[in-house]
Formats: structure tokens, sequence, C-alpha cells
């Protein structure tokens, strides 16, 4: 099965080389409905985009095209820049009852299921995603590296390269086998020490790490570990902080405890993944310290309907009951007092490119459809400290979406998009 299994997925991949287009060298004049700029509050009709290599040149009344430009007529469509996630897992298997799924794999599946992963990720309408940690080191790498070269379709990839976590902590896969006989490549960030983990640092950003994961808090989805407990120390993060800073790379921190969370934005990290358990102090701190909240508030309910009927793990279950309310509770808090919020799902937790479902749960807990639009868009790009995705403006990427029905007054059409484009190539 397992053989068969490779045969299919290659059989995938080799499909994916054809559909992985190169870069648009040809200038487009795209002729939209309503407009969404991923910035302003502002919905404009009647606006034409000019895209020339890549980028947007031009956003403006829709009037004479340029010359020899290729027409693309979205009149009947809202318009929307490329969306962006923060939290997603594109190089892994996928979560499922079988803890042992990780270790099964090779490096080399890993990164193939990857490919398939990122290929339904950008069909979603996701053209650009932060893929916050794999189990096999590294592969993560290997999948951003073969997308930019235009091996493979997939979103743009911000990778953590592997997790910054303790010994048997809330990044290590637990309960399979002992831990050191785990292969060298699923312990890349294993760190007992604040001098460890400055080390494990360095090496990853060294092998190809756009930002670091730590996993300051325990986890849900591991075993052996507790959300509410804490795992680093705020001098164990601060060793991170400072050697990632020091290379102009930013941090973030699973945390999904309050004192975990309290500890990771005194420690000067820049944003906090799930937060679930954010208590008034920490959410007040996150807002005094401008950190962003990635919380994936949708994904509970997941964990509960299918973990349950697929036999997952009771203890898994039983902290994504006790964690899931509760972070919803916290997210609107955190909505009320303008915290820094991006989208972010856990995508790979639930299945690839079912990313947009949690746009409904951002609005029912506190978001207007604008802000959650907002926060997938240019808000999302601010987090990740990147001025070339996320908005309709001159000099960004021409990563754009286009929806028939209008997202502002039923913000579940995001989850089908009609068309996407990924730096000015039509993608469907």
């Amino acid at each position: 099965m397992r053989r068969l299994r490779f045969e299919y997925l290659t059989t995938a991949l080799a499909a994916a080389f054809v559909a992985a287009a190169p870069a648009s060298a040809e200038t487009l004049y795209i002729q939209t409905g309503r407009l969404i700029d991923g910035i302003s509050n502002e919905v404009r009709t009647g606006q034409c985009i000019t895209v020339e290599a890549e980028r947007i040149k031009a956003v403006g009344p829709c009037g004479k095209a340029p010359d020899s430009a290729k027409p693309i007529d979205w009149s009947g469509f809202n318009v929307l820049p490329g969306l962006i996630d923060l939290h997603t897992h594109l190089a892994d298997l996928g979560q499922s009852a079988d803890l042992a799924a990780p270790l099964k794999a090779s490096p080399a599946e890993t990164v193939l299921v990857g490919a398939r992963n990122a290929r339904v990720t950008l069909d979603a309408g996701f053209t650009s995603v932060r893929d916050v940690g794999t189990y096999r080191g590294l592969t993560d790498v290997t999948l951003r590296n073969a997308i930019e070269r235009g091996d493979v379709p997939g979103p743009r990839m911000w990778v953590a390269g592997a997790y910054i976590t303790i010994p048997k902590g809330g990044g290590e896969l637990n309960g399979v086998v002992p831990n050191e006989q785990l292969p060298p490549d699923m312990r890349l960030g294993v760190a007992a020490t604040p001098e460890e983990a400055a080390i494990k640092t360095a090496y990853l950003l060294d092998h190809g790490a756009d930002f670091i994961k730590t996993i300051a808090t325990g986890a849900v989805l591991a075993i052996g570990t507790e959300p509410g407990a804490v795992e680093l120390s705020e001098d164990y993060l601060r060793a991170v902080v400072k050697v990632a800073h020091a290379r102009g790379k930013r941090v973030t921190a699973h945390a999904h405890g309050a004192q975990g969370i309290k500890n990771a934005i005194r420690a000067g990290v820049d944003s906090i993944e799930h937060a679930s358990l954010a208590d008034e102090q920490a959410l007040q701190l996150a807002k005094a310290h401008g950190t962003w909240l990635a919380m994936d508030i949708y994904n509970g309910t997941y964990i509960d309907d299918v973990g349950t009927k697929e036999g997952w793990p009771e203890e898994y279950l039983r902290k994504n009951r006790e964690t899931t309310d509760t972070q919803r509770v916290a997210f609107r808090r955190a909505v009320e007092l303008g915290v820094n919020i991006g989208y972010a799902t856990d995508a790979g937790v639930y299945p690839h490119g079912l990313n947009a479902r949690q746009f409904r749960n951002m609005v029912k807990y506190g978001m207007t459809p604008m802000q959650a639009i907002q926060s997938a868009t240019g808000r999302a790009s601010v987090e990740m400290g990147r001025d070339d995705i996320g908005a309709i403006v001159p000099g960004r990427y021409a990563d754009l979406v286009a929806v028939k029905a209008d997202p502002l007054a039923d913000i579940s059409v995001l989850e089908k998009i009609d068309h996407v484009m990924k730096g000015g190539t039509l993608v469907r």
C-alpha cells in the first residue's frame, strides 16, 4: 500500500510539473467589478489593474488599455488580493489517528505530499503562506525552493525549517519510539538550554529558514504535553530572539497558556500562535508590545468532529475541548482591544484547501467582514514584514482572487474562489 501511495504521489507531482507555469512576462489589463484592495476600507468600482512582469503597475479608473496588453474581464467579480494564511503545515503528512505517520514517510515522500498540499492551497486562493514547522526538518525549505523555481505550483512560502523545542516538548514526535531514536532530521530544533537553542536557531537560519518557530508551551496535538504548561523560559526565548533579530528574521511562539504567552511577549517574539488560554493581562501585554496573535479559531471544531470519528488519541480530544471555547472568548476580547490579529488556520490539522473556512468564525466572534479580509491580506503582510504581497497597489505582486458574490455581505463566499492569479499568471 505504501508503495502504491508513493507511486500515486509521484504521478501527481509529474502532473504538477506540467501545471507549474513560469512567471508571466506579458502585460495584463484587468477590468474589475468591485475592488477590495486589502488595505483601505473603501470598495471601488470601475477600476482596472495594469500588470507587468509579475507586479501591479497601476490601479485606476478603466480607460484605454495599454498597447499590446492582454485584457482580462473580471467586471462581474469582486476582486481581492491573493489570500495569506499565517499558520500552515504544507510539508507534512497531515493529522490523523496514526501517531507514527510522520516517521513512516521519508523526507522525499513528505515533500511530495507537500507539493500536493501546495497545489490545493493555491487553488483555494491562498497565494502566500507562512509555513510554521514540519516534523521532517527542512522539507519545507525544499518545497519552498521548488515552488520558487517553478518546478511545482504553490503559494509563496515563508518557512520555519523545524521547531525550536525542549526534549519531549510540544514540538517533538512523542509517543511513537523513544525520542532519542528518532531520525536526526526530526530533531533539528530540539534544545535543552538557551545556549543550545541559540545554536539551533543559527543552524536553521543558515539552512534556509525564513523565520523561527518556538514551542513555548505544551501542545494540544502532542502526546505527554499540556497546553497550559510553560516549556520555554523567558531566558530561553530571549536567546532565540537575539540570534534571529540580529539577522533581521522574525520569531513566532506556539503558546496556548497565559504564562507562556507573557514569557514570549516579554522575550521579544513577534507573534503568538494559538493564544488559546490568553488572559486579560496577556492580551493587554500583546496590545502594548504590538505583538501579533495568530489564532486558529475554526480548528477546534474540526478536531472535535473528525478526530472523534476517526479515533484520534483521547488525550488530543480532551485538550482540544479544554481550549476551543476559551480561545474564541480570547479572540473576541483581542478584537475589542484592537490587538494585532492575522489570519492563521493551522491547515494540515484539517485538510489543505479548506483554509477559508475560518473566515466565518472570525466574523462570528467579533470581526467585521472587512477586518477578516484584511487579516488575510494587508494586515497579514504587515505581520510577515512584507511589502510585496497582500494588497492591490502598484509595486506589489499581482496576486489576485475573484469571486462572484460579495464577501462583505457573506464572508463564506471566500470558501469557493472563482479565479486565482499569482504573479500575473492565471492559476484558474
